[in-house]
């Protein structure tokens, strides 16, 4: 697998997953990011790690399609094959959507379908699994679709919601199996690719 990132802050998972293929633990090459955030931490660390990179937004592209079509060029420019969604607070467009289509993961941080849907992003989802009593949380893979986390789930992890659990006491846990949680989903989807 050739894997691009798009990112629009730290770039954890970009992060993460790109240090388990450097490091053998997946057979994949890591080539490009790309971030609607100019001056985002994913993006200066890109350019570091010797990733093909760009900032893409809609400040340089003020119509969507137009947007749309420089994502899809620059993923294809850097050869990028999967596509992996690294906090990236924008919706993608029909052109990517439709060129990666079941090869485009996010990861969401509850048990889909639960807290999921428009606006419901970091904290904002935490703070909903606490107010709803729920007895556990725990990260969710999808493949992305047109629909805000809607698409098929590849993989789940599940955490127990603690009595007294704040909401960084919560979100730490959760974030504790993110990167294992998306390194087990890509391994599946490369092995359904070989088959």
């Amino acid at each position: 697998m050739r894997l691009g990132f798009l990112a629009s802050h730290g770039g954890s998972a970009a992060r993460f997953l790109t240090a388990a293929c450097r490091e053998g633990r997946l057979d994949a090459v890591p080539v490009a990011l790309a971030s609607n955030n100019s001056g985002s931490p994913a993006l200066a660390w890109a350019r570091e790690a010797g990733l093909a990179s760009a900032h893409l937004s809609a400040a340089r592209f003020p119509d969507p399609d137009e947007l749309d079509r420089a994502i899809l060029a620059f993923l294809r420019g850097a050869g990028v094959d999967t596509l992996v969604l690294s906090g990236y607070m924008k919706a993608l467009g029909p052109g990517v959507l439709g060129a990666y289509a079941g090869r485009v993961l996010n990861i969401h941080p509850s048990l889909l379908p639960r807290h999921g849907g428009r606006g419901m992003y970091g904290d904002r989802v935490h703070a909903a699994v606490l107010a709803s009593g729920d007895a556990e949380s725990g990260a969710t893979v999808h493949l992305v679709t047109a629909g805000i986390d809607e698409g098929p789930v590849l993989a789940r992890a599940r955490v127990p919601v603690r009595p007294g659990d704040t909401l960084e006491s919560l979100k730490a846990r959760v974030q504790a199996v993110e990167g294992e949680l998306l390194l087990s989903a890509l391994r599946g989807l490369g092995s359904r690719a070989l088959a």
